[in-house]
């Protein structure tokens, strides 16, 4: 499987506090990929950093071999990477369709006219309440709700790579099986590369090809996703200690 995104090496820092302690991961073409941990072990710095939010002490990070660490975070979306943020962080004050249509402001080559129509049935047939919800004040949805547009709003860019942080945080779940099953879909029909961050290891590992365990900053597990079902260390610290039959 040819490499799609690459970092090596990483080290971040918030000010005097090292964050990132030289954290290496891959993600494939057409791949899933969960990265795992407890608050506070690195998740959504790693996150941050690939998006160029956060600058880098030392190391790299290359999409598709190009080298990222003088790229500013506005090109991103343009290359092909789109970063779906912790929290949501939807524009409250504007309509569902005005959110949707950010996503692809500023951007070249991406949807506009009737691709951008065709590319917004697109997101609403993924999420069909937010067909029904498209004049509405983002504000106003639910937390659920919020979240899917913050999803639709990512893909509305055709994105090669998609950042997920934490998608399922705080939501109800037969909301968390919806989303998972939109994460599921996009990478088995439109052949999207995740990169994703989730406490739920349980739903993160049961569609993710690979996974990486954080702690404080620093790679401490890394496997197959089935064999980390199966690792007695992983098992006891994020699986209830119940051995799962891949």
């Amino acid at each position: 499987m040819a490499t799609v995104l690459a970092v090596r090496d990483l080290v971040v820092n918030y000010g005097a506090v090292q964050a990132l302690k030289g954290i290496s991961i891959e993600l494939g073409e057409h791949d899933i990929v969960a990265v795992l941990g407890a608050n506070g072990a690195g998740k959504t710095t790693l996150l941050k950093s690939i998006s160029r939010i956060l600058a880098i002490k030392s190391g790299s990070i290359q999409f598709r071999e190009r080298d990222l660490q003088t790229t500013p975070a506005f090109q991103l979306a343009g290359m092909g990477i789109a970063h779906v943020p912790e929290g949501r962080h939807v524009f409250s004050t504007l309509t569902v369709d005005e959110n949707l249509d950010l996503g692809a402001y500023g951007v070249r080559n991406l949807p506009a006219g009737r691709e951008l129509v065709k590319t917004k049935d697109w997101i609403f047939d993924l999420f069909p309440i937010l067909r029904e919800r498209r004049k509405q004040l983002a504000g106003t949805l639910s937390g659920g709700e919020q979240q899917m547009l913050a999803i639709g709003r990512g893909l509305i860019s055709k994105p090669h790579v998609l950042l997920l942080d934490e998608p399922s945080l705080g939501l109800a779940p037969i909301i968390v099986q919806e989303i998972f099953r939109v994460i599921r879909q996009i990478h088995e029909e439109e052949g999207v590369s995740i990169l994703l961050v989730e406490q739920n290891a349980r739903k993160a590992l049961s569609v993710a090809r690979y996974g990486y365990i954080l702690e404080l900053g620093k790679v401490a597990i890394e496997g197959d996703a089935c064999d980390l079902k199966n690792n007695e260390r992983v098992r006891a610290a994020y699986l209830g200690g119940a051995k799962i039959v891949c």
